[in-house]
């Protein structure tokens, strides 16, 4: 196994679509077949009527006929009608997407300008999509032209792609904007009559989404007959992207999207290791599977192990890496490598040269692989549709089952996996509901459209409000933005600085001149990265020159590190020498014990559905038989110890260990919601006189410990839903977590820039102008409309207010109070958290463990909580 892929060429890809072929029909390049699209065409099969003859020539010499969703997005085109397609991978999305736009440039001609605009959440993605279009264009000898342009497109290509645009231009959301925002886009987008959008589900979700919407509707401005497609494999609901997709209020004059549905694939074939190892109490590691886990690689051909975080990603590899006495080739691939890494590890992926990929989210979405045949995931899924989703990159053949095996990393996230398997095996799927319109990307979007042509404000309202997540936004907040964008809002409009549009005598406003423009389109996006260093490999000796980058880790994790200390990063073991401008100087140091780092970011919410699924489970004792052995006994003890909560009510223990006074709950809901929870419960606690100490939130409970007994407070009260009023208002007014949501908020809207012409401010300079700025507004305009941003990013993501009210409301009258006198079975993985390491020692584990299941050890756990606890 080696640590590096050697750069090696790029291999001709897959079509959209691809299947494996039947031997005699299939046309091969190097042994593999080169173009796959449609399902095997029967006997004495005649050509397909929805389509021109050179496209069923295309198919039949392939032995193939177009699938029926092919055909049905094919008329949808051809009909002016926008579509949303939702189709298993392997089902040709991508041919579907693009097939009536093809159909409609071969029958038209092109040359014209530009037809069709594919968007993708990635620009890998979007370079892939390329390929695999370009080999129906060339087979078929089509007339297309088609290109792509990310942020690696040079400056002189996207110039003459302005002013000689091709057929087809594949992009990205950023992309999108900035080409909005330039003075040329309605000459360049008159010709428009189609946009693509690829994983719409992963867009909708988030700002760059919202960002998307509103730029769709500027489109449609310019191209009055432009259509909309959406593809996506994971939809719960379809109504939502159907709205997106289409202008608001929908009726005759602006028809919803024709939704389109495709076959199910094969039933995919997933399983939950039962581990023969001991199931630790908690932790995500997983380490007491890592060689079952190796074992499984060893027998497949191709395996993408998925973790939930870049740390995890680090510990798996390095796992493996110990493991692998056969040489297999394995690799890393998370966010925070360099890019050329990542695209050296890519290019083995697609030639099959690797056995296996440790990876995160980076990999989630769909690009076609190679010959991928099992997925991993470690550690729960924490959403039935993600799970679709990764399960989708093994095998990529629609008819053809794909095999997935879920590896828990603890005894609560058996239950979760177990959960998820069930879902998937129903076709379930979950998600969150989309958020309105964010507002800090709505003062972006202002500014990008003054970038382009003075607008009327009157007519930029109508066309806002046409967008399915701003339909609801009130005129008066629509005139709050418009007016920071024009002056910075009421506090701010005395400085000359934070005026970017200006009103002219017609009253229509336009940017206030070029240097502004030049800033937007520097800062235009919504992705707020977290503040960074490069890692660089030391080079030479003595005085540290900077060498090799390896990739990117957070500036606060670099303030964690002295000298000499060492951390695992791109799957090594790295000395930390030093910091060099904005580089962070490290050599290798093999053999030494790491310290591990946490990334920020990158770890996944439970979703409400499976939260749901796991209460469900754990209320029913006829679904333990499935269990292992530990995790049932485990559980069958808990309803001899205490009792065991019911999925509409919640369960708060209440027990003295180790000199401290514990309150453990069990709402199920995910870390975001306990951890508002319990910020707000300990307040309460304190003016009851209870001194709490602290709490720690996990996914599934909530533990709180405090100096005084917490047994005798009236829990009906504690958990009223109305902590989410003054005491929630009173705890944000002193959080530096609404300070951190601010700064993004308000890099977003561009009331600070990341980067000036010839210039890239830090993030601490970043920081601290954001804290000023926070704290003025705070005290003179506390309805700003940006301070209103934040408070919806945080009730919305960080916070998870909806859902901590949801909880709130079923447990309304449900909550069971249970005096405890030691620690119960269900209350373990929770305790174990408090104060714990990233390698928690399994003697510690073994003590707290054998407390909640004997008497006899009590004076041992005592020990073993006081060390835990001490210091809190």
């Amino acid at each position: 196994m080696t640590r590096e892929t050697a750069p090696l060429k790029a291999p001709a890809r897959k079509s959209p679509g691809a299947r494996k072929k039947p031997r005699a029909a299939a046309l091969t390049k190097g042994g593999k077949t080169s173009v796959k699209a449609g399902v095997p065409a029967p006997e004495g099969a005649k050509p397909s009527r929805a389509l021109p003859g050179v496209f069923d020539a295309w198919f039949a010499a392939r032995g193939w006929a177009p699938r029926d969703h092919q055909l049905d997005m094919a008329a949808a085109g051809a009909a002016g009608r926008s579509a949303l397609l939702i189709a298993p991978t392997g089902a040709g999305k991508t041919l579907a997407g693009f097939l009536p736009s093809l159909v409609d440039l071969h029958e038209n001609g092109g040359g014209a300008g530009l037809h069709t605009l594919y968007i993708s959440p990635l620009k890998a993605l979007a370079v892939d999509i390329a390929r695999n279009v370009e080999a129906p264009v060339r087979e078929m000898a089509l007339n297309v032209t088609l290109e792509t342009r990310t942020g690696d497109t040079p400056p002189a290509k996207r110039k003459r792609q302005r002013e000689t645009p091709p057929d087809l231009l594949l992009t990205t959301p950023e992309q999108v904007a900035l080409m909005l925002a330039a003075p040329d886009a309605g000459e360049l987008f008159a010709s428009l009559r189609c946009v693509i959008l690829d994983e719409i589900h992963a867009l909708i979700d988030s700002k760059r989404g919202h960002l998307l919407g509103l730029g769709l509707a500027r489109l449609r401005r310019y191209a009055p007959r432009m259509r909309t497609v959406g593809l996506s494999a994971t939809v719960p609901d379809p109504e939502p992207l159907l709205a997106y997709l289409t202008p608001q209020p929908a009726g005759p004059r602006n028809p919803s999207a024709t939704l389109v549905r495709a076959a199910k694939g094969a039933e995919a074939r997933v399983s939950v290791l039962h581990s023969e190892e001991r199931i630790p109490w908690s932790g995500h590691s997983a380490r007491h599977a890592w060689g079952e886990l190796y074992a499984a690689i060893r027998a497949a051909k191709m395996t993408l192990v998925f973790v939930n975080t870049r740390s995890q990603a680090e510990l798996t590899f390095q796992a493996l890496w110990r493991l692998n006495e056969d040489n297999l080739p394995i690799a890393l691939h998370h966010g925070s490598l360099d890019v050329a890494r990542r695209r050296k590890v890519e290019a083995a992926m697609a030639r099959g040269d690797l056995r296996a990929v440790v990876c995160t989210s980076t990999l989630d979405l769909g690009i076609d692989w190679g010959d991928v045949d099992l997925v991993v995931q470690i550690g729960a899924p924490k959403g039935a549709s993600r799970l679709t989703q990764r399960i989708g990159r093994a095998n990529h053949r629609m008819d053809e089952p794909s095999r997935a095996l879920l590896v828990p990393s603890n005894r609560l996230e058996v239950l979760e996996c177990q959960a998820a398997r069930d879902a998937i095996l129903e076709g379930a799927l979950d998600g969150p509901p989309p958020r309105k319109g964010a507002l800090d990307v709505l003062c972006q979007h202002i500014l990008g459209v003054a970038c382009a042509e003075p607008f009327d404000a009157d007519d930029l309202y109508r066309e806002v409000a046409s967008v399915s997540l701003y339909a609801d936004l009130p005129r008066a907040t629509f005139d709050d933005a418009l007016k920071f964008v024009e002056t910075g809002g009421y506090a701010l409009a005395n400085y000359d600085r934070y005026r970017r549009v200006v009103k002219d005598a017609s009253g229509r406003y336009r940017v206030r001149d070029k240097r502004v423009a030049a800033q937007y389109r520097m800062n235009v996006g919504t992705i707020v990265e977290a503040p960074t260093l490069t890692v660089r490999l030391a080079a030479g000796k003595g005085p540290k020159r900077p060498g090799r980058a390896l990739g990117t880790i957070e500036e606060w994790l670099v303030e964690q590190l002295a000298p000499g200390d060492t951390f695992l990063f791109a799957g090594e073991v790295l000395r930390f020498e030093g910091v060099a401008g904005v580089d962070a100087m490290v050599s290798r140091a093999a053999g030494e014990m790491p310290r591990v780092p946490s990334w920020a970011g990158g770890k996944f919410p439970l979703s409400t559905y499976l939260a749901g699924r796991v209460r469900a489970m754990i209320h029913d004792p006829s679904r333990w038989a499935d269990l292992p052995d530990p995790v049932r006994e485990w559980l069958e003890r808990q309803h001899e110890v205490s009792v065991v909560p019911d999925p509409g009510e919640l369960l708060v223990e209440t027990f003295e260990h180790a000199g401290r006074h514990f309150l453990v709950c069990y709402p199920f809901d995910g870390q975001l919601a306990h951890q508002t929870l319990g910020t707000l419960i300990t307040r309460r606690l304190e003016r009851e006189g209870r001194q709490p100490f602290g709490f720690v939130a996990g996914e599934y409970a909530l533990s709180v410990w405090a100096r005084q007994d917490m047994g005798g407070v009236d829990m009906a009260r504690l958990f009223d839903a109305d902590m989410l009023g003054d005491d929630l208002e009173a705890w944000l007014a002193q959080s530096i977590l609404m300070k951190r949501t601010f700064r993004n908020c308000a890099v977003i809207a561009g009331l600070i820039e990341r980067r000036a012409p010839g210039q890239e401010k830090s993030g601490r300079q970043v920081t601290f102008s954001t804290d000023l700025l926070y704290d003025v507004l705070r005290e003179h305009e506390p309805d700003h409309i940006l301070l209103r941003a934040a408070w919806d990013d945080a009730a919305g993501g960080f916070l998870d207010i909806a859902r901590l009210s949801a909880l709130l409301s079923r447990v309304s009258g449900r909550v069971n109070h249970v005096q405890l006198d030691r620690v119960s079975p269900l209350a373990v993985p929770v305790m174990l958290e408090i104060n714990r390491q990233q390698v928690a020692g399994e003697a510690q584990e073994a003590m707290l463990r054998d407390a909640a299941l004997a008497e006899s050890e009590a004076a041992l756990v005592e020990a073993a909580m006081e060390r835990r606890t001490r210091g809190l």
